[in-house]
């Protein structure tokens, strides 16, 4: 008769226990949560009645207990959360290739021309306007 034990298979994924069942970390973060919870509730129960400071105390304690409770990939909270907001809004996004319409350019292009043309038309038949007047004042 054999005696098996569990062991991990990475070892640095175990986390060292501090008091009871619960990691430095923990126990920081809620007793964070107790030094702001608790004056919470006692400083409005008598104001907005007992049992929504009571649910306003939980609202305001959930935010420790998460940044205590959360990991995700050995990665605690407050990390992870942090390289959220750096890669969302304080670097630059990714640039996605976009391509032009061709057929928008060309038709663009056409218009300028016709516009050309038409300014060129009329400066021409101002330089003819002037070219007249100018012959019939010799003339004259």
């Amino acid at each position: 008769m054999a005696i098996s034990v569990d062991v991990a298979k990475d070892p640095s994924a175990i986390k060292v226990k501090f008091l009871g069942n619960f990691t430095k970390r923990q126990i920081i973060c809620f007793s964070a949560a107790a030094v702001t919870g608790v004056p919470f509730y006692l400083m409005t129960r008598k104001v907005i009645g007992t049992d929504v400071a009571a649910i306003m105390m939980v609202a305001v304690m959930l935010p420790f207990f998460f940044v205590a409770m959360y990991e995700k990939d050995g990665v605690p909270a407050e990390q992870y959360l942090w390289q959220i907001i750096t890669m969302k809004f304080l670097r630059p996004g990714i640039r996605r290739y976009k391509a032009g319409n061709l057929y928008e350019q060309l038709k663009e292009r056409e218009k300028m021309e016709k516009e050309v043309e038409a300014l060129e038309a009329r400066q021409k038949k101002w330089k003819e306007g002037r070219a007249g007047k100018a012959g019939s004042k010799e003339k004259a």
